[in-house]
């Protein structure tokens, strides 16, 4: 994971005042200038917040004329990269500001601006802000976008209208309207570009977390529709749900429903304890006694205790087999325990499980040692 002098650091804001100073002769960027040799005390989000501050301070109140210099900022290839992410921040700010103080088209040229800045780095945090500020107005024109013939801006319509989008606000007017993006997704499901349609998947995946039954219907239609060119972006934007054991999603996959036919026998720990260090191991038995065949998702489930002693599920991807009728296969996991910066481990009994096209099978104790 970058640093944030690597990624927003003094050189980098440096570079950004020459930018607009070219841009803007007889303006002196002093705000951003000062704000370069502030930065070392700060965290990612809270330089961007004080170079977004610094440029609304250098650059003109007025939006078409705020605009203006970034539009000649443009005409400079150096005007790239992180610059752009807090660049991107202060035009959304001066735009809502002026579209809530007396509307006009201020709004419009914010999100114009998104997208001619996007190229550069994406504007994806920062329209986020627009979509908010008139959700109907901003996807209207977001929407059109999906025609654009530069990738970058293509994926800024599906990326910044995502609705759990890394390192960004949440968008209310968009998360209680699931479906407002569909028409969006819809357009760029099979974009011949694979950064589109990567960004396709991860906003069906996160419309998965608000409208499971919404994020099947939609892929189902695309799958329907071409199955052999969808079969990657549905399969990236179910994984949430197929993991949770959606019967939806595992249908869309082919994988059924268990019934009596399948037998699992564990899974059975190699040991009762584990040390932090080391890695749980385990077996499973997988028995088909149907006479059909069966195609299996198969997962476990790590129960991790909490500092309170509760216990929260993990499921982790296994493996898929398709099992012959009369067949079994013994299969063997494998779980690191090892110091991680999203999980604080906590010692005493945790549990493992197993998970066969969303059906939990054989919950069994064991104990994690630190």
């Amino acid at each position: 994971m970058p640093t944030a002098d690597e990624l927003l650091g003094a050189g980098v804001v440096d570079d950004l005042v020459g930018c607009l100073e070219r841009a803007a002769p007889g303006v002196r960027a002093d705000a951003v200038r000062r704000a370069a040799g502030a930065l070392a005390p700060l965290a990612f989000g809270q330089r961007v917040t004080a170079v977004s501050d610094a440029v609304l301070q250098d650059l003109p109140d007025d939006v078409p004329a705020f605009a203006a210099v970034l539009r000649r900022a443009l005409e400079d290839p150096s005007f790239s990269g992180w610059m752009i992410w807090a660049v991107a921040d202060a035009a959304s700010r001066r735009a809502v500001d002026a579209h809530e103080a007396s509307g006009g088209d201020a709004l419009t040229t914010g999100l114009d601006l998104m997208r001619e800045l996007t190229p550069r780095h994406s504007a994806e945090a920062a329209i986020r802000r627009l979509l908010q500020a008139d959700a109907d107005r901003a996807l209207a024109l977001v929407t059109g976008w999906t025609g654009d013939p530069d990738e970058h801006v293509r994926r800024l319509a599906s990326e910044g209208t995502r609705p759990f989008l890394p390192w960004a606000r949440r968008v209310p007017a968009l998360l209680g309207r699931p479906g407002a993006t569909v028409p969006i997704l819809d357009a760029l499901h099979d974009d011949p570009s694979a950064y589109v349609r990567r960004s396709v998947a991860n906003h069906l995946n996160d419309l998965s977390r608000v409208d499971p039954a919404l994020a099947v219907a939609t892929a189902t239609r695309w799958r329907d529709a071409d199955p052999d060119g969808t079969a990657w972006v549905v399969r990236h934007a179910m994984r949430t749900l197929v993991k949770a054991g959606d019967p939806g999603a595992l249908t869309l996959h082919g994988f059924a429903a268990p019934g009596d036919e399948l037998v699992v026998t564990g899974p059975d720990p190699a040991s009762d304890a584990v040390r932090m260090g080391e890695d749980l191991v385990f077996a499973v038995l997988l028995e088909n006694r149907g006479d059909t065949e069966l195609r299996l998702a198969i997962d476990y489930v790590v129960h991790h205790r909490k500092a309170n002693g509760a216990l929260a599920p993990k499921v982790f991807k296994l493996t898929t087999r398709t099992l012959a009728p009369g067949a079994t296969e013994t299969l063997t996991g494998r779980r690191p325990f090892r110091p991680i910066t999203t999980r604080t481990y906590h010692a005493g009994e945790h549990a493992l499980e197993l998970q066969v096209n969303g059906r939990r099978y054989g919950r069994v104790p064991f104990d994690l040692v630190l």
